[in-house]
């Protein structure tokens, strides 16, 4: 499994050094859009509107829009003494809470905690203090340049850690339009979807649910496929550098052929001049 960042995470004077690994991945198929006539994949280039050319790389720089049109430049040393700063913190559980006290919706991303070197006993001790008090660690971490707020848990003998949003990162449910203060209800309606939640209570069980989208857009993939339904992006012409040899002679055969005949008119009207005078 891919270690995406290492670091070590402490609660006290215990420390423990970790990897992260990712715990979810995205399966979403991702389909490439192409120019119908050619059947070429389409380019996206960085352009600047006021020089009206593509920029490079190292030409673009980031900063932040404080007012319309108008920006603080960020230099990359400073983001990058910022970002180095930051990362040599240990990851620090602040507090430790119930599971339950936190609602979902703060949920992001899950990584697998694993032990680094020398930290086996540490998670280990860690892990079972959690399991034995029924609690849930609170953090800080930076991850891609940003720092996050998360949760430590045990799930199934494994340390997980989960970001969570900041509050502040959460939207006021009072700015969502059109809720309903109050429903007027009568006792029978309310009994008949009781009802029906019961009838469709059962245990969560995750290999029941399936991306039935995914699947069907992978059968008609593999179909198209087996079918030979498929196409070949063309490759662009290279522009040769050498002109086609017959075709130059021909025009020059053309050029030639149309500059004796000037040069016959001009001395044909010479010779006239000469008679005359």
């Amino acid at each position: 499994m891919h270690t995406m960042w290492k670091g070590s995470i402490s609660f006290g004077l215990v420390n423990i050094p970790i990897k992260l690994h990712a715990a979810t991945e995205n399966k979403d198929i991702k389909l490439r859009q192409l120019h119908k006539e050619c059947q070429s994949p389409i380019e996206y280039k960085k352009r600047c509107p006021v020089c009206e050319r593509e920029v490079e790389r190292d030409e673009i720089v980031k900063a932040y829009e404080y007012a319309k049109n108008k920006f603080v430049v960020l230099d990359d040393e400073d983001l990058k003494a910022l970002k180095k700063e930051q990362e040599d913190k240990a990851v620090e559980i602040l507090d430790f809470v119930k599971l339950e006290e936190i609602d979902p919706i703060y949920f992001e991303n899950s990584y697998f905690i694993s032990p680094n070197d020398g930290g086996s006993k540490a998670y280990g001790l860690l892990r079972q203090a959690l399991e034995d008090t029924g609690k849930i660690g609170i953090a800080k971490i930076i991850i891609r340049s940003k720092e996050q707020l998360a949760i430590v848990r045990v799930y199934e003998n494994t340390l997980l850690m989960e970001t969570i949003h900041f509050p502040d990162e959460v939207r006021n449910v009072q700015d969502v339009p059109n809720v309903p203060e109050n429903t007027e209800l009568s006792k029978k309606e309310l009994t008949t979807a009781i009802s029906l939640i019961d009838q469709l209570t059962a245990e969560f069980d995750p290999d029941k649910y399936q991306d039935e989208y995914r699947t069907a857009l992978m059968e008609l993939i593999e179909a198209k496929r087996n079918n030979e339904e498929i196409t070949t992006a063309k490759v662009k012409p290279k522009q040769a550098n050498v002109t086609d040899l017959m075709e130059a002679l021909e025009k020059s055969l053309e050029s030639t052929k149309g500059n004796k005949k000037k040069t016959t008119k001009r001395k044909t009207v010479s010779k006239t001049k000469k008679k005359t005078s």
